[in-house]
């Protein structure tokens, strides 16, 4: 047949052009020539349309042997190729394999995750749960579900961002307290959460603010939960992240969402409550807001408050690493500067 004896020929061709090949170029130029789309075997194969039908299956096999053999010879041939150029280049460069290797830097959590999952390794200890909402928030959750009713004055310290006139970026993390209230089984037990995340309010007007923080919000709901509960969790939350030495005070304060309210305060872990230029001279550093959870929020969610009542605190774990590694401006943990992260790296 004529189509075999051309597909031999191309075969015979091909050897020799592939003997003579020097660099990996031609060897790809070469697999272009005969076994490319519109290479020499498929020029061939073109006339089998006038084949006879017997004939077809014997030049389909006979061409399928010359692609594969002229295949593996192009292979070899590479190998070959790359094997002389490696050996060129090490006898062409002294190569000390004693030499260590180069050190790969490993990465780490950021300084702020560091103190959140400190925290929420804490109270997942005491058995609290770990609840996490969405940074985009309506109006009646962020606030009105809060007991922060529209032109509500205590709004204007949460100054948020509007997206609508309904849907904000959350000022806090309470909105998740609140769906998680209303949809909580008391005959399961009691209610002990945390909700961690991101927050926003128009607040830069110094160094230690910014308009995105970190906020930490626990609450705990149950029979007969008091103010001594609350100080009590708060005093151990306290010796976790300053030291075991530490004490702490509370303050009356007012927030909307807990009746009574208070200020927490930590013994300065500088001076030790002497006084000095971080506690300014006053012994006691205010670290987060708390209070008994305000009547009004668990009527709002469907719960007895004549049966139940307990306690919620809010922290910024950006604060939190602010003075416990004296910290003076809260962009420092934004700016992604290696120098200032790399202080904060886990030992081992």
């Amino acid at each position: 047949m004529e189509m075999e004896e051309k597909l031999s020929a191309l075969l015979e061709a091909a050897k020799a052009e592939v003997s003579e090949a020097e660099t990996l170029k031609e060897v790809e130029s070469l697999r272009v020539k005969y076994l490319g789309k519109k290479g020499e075997v498929t020029s061939v194969l073109k006339g089998m349309k006038d084949l006879s039908p017997e004939q077809r299956p014997v030049l389909g096999k006979k061409a399928n042997e010359v692609r594969d053999e002229i295949t593996a010879l192009l292979s070899e041939k590479r190998e070959t190729l790359e094997k002389e150029a490696l050996e060129k280049q090490l006898a062409e460069e002294a190569i000390d394999v004693t030499l260590p290797g180069k050190q790969v830097t490993t990465g780490q959590t950021h300084v702020l995750t560091q103190i959140m999952e400190e925290i929420e390794d804490l109270f997942l200890g005491m058995g609290y749960q770990v609840i996490e909402g969405t940074e985009v928030e309506t109006d009646y959750y962020n606030f009105e579900r809060v007991n922060l009713p529209q032109n509500h004055p205590a709004r204007d310290m949460q100054d948020t961002f509007y997206i609508t006139s309904d849907i904000l970026l959350r000022t806090h993390t309470s909105p998740i307290q609140a769906r998680t209230l209303e949809q909580h089984d008391f005959s399961n037990g009691p209610l002990k959460m945390i909700s961690p995340g991101k927050v926003y309010r128009r607040d830069t007007d110094d160094a230690t603010h910014s308009h995105q923080f970190h906020q930490i919000e626990g609450m705990v709901i149950d029979e007969n939960i008091t103010m001594a509960d609350l100080k009590g969790t708060l005093e151990l939350l306290a010796k976790k992240m300053f030291g075991e030495e530490r004490e702490i005070r509370l303050r009356p304060s007012y927030f909307p969402f807990t009746e009574p309210s208070v200020e927490v305060d930590v013994s300065c872990f500088k001076c030790g409550g002497k006084g000095c230029n971080v506690c300014k001279q006053t012994g006691w550093i205010e670290i987060l807001g708390a209070g008994m959870t305000h009547p009004h929020v668990l009527e709002m969610s469907g719960v007895d408050s004549k049966k139940y009542g307990g306690f919620a605190f809010g922290l910024g774990p950006d604060r939190i690493a602010m003075l416990k590694y004296g910290v003076d401006d809260i962009r420092n943990f934004y700016l992604n500067d290696q120098r200032f992260l790399e202080q904060f790296k886990r030992k081992g």
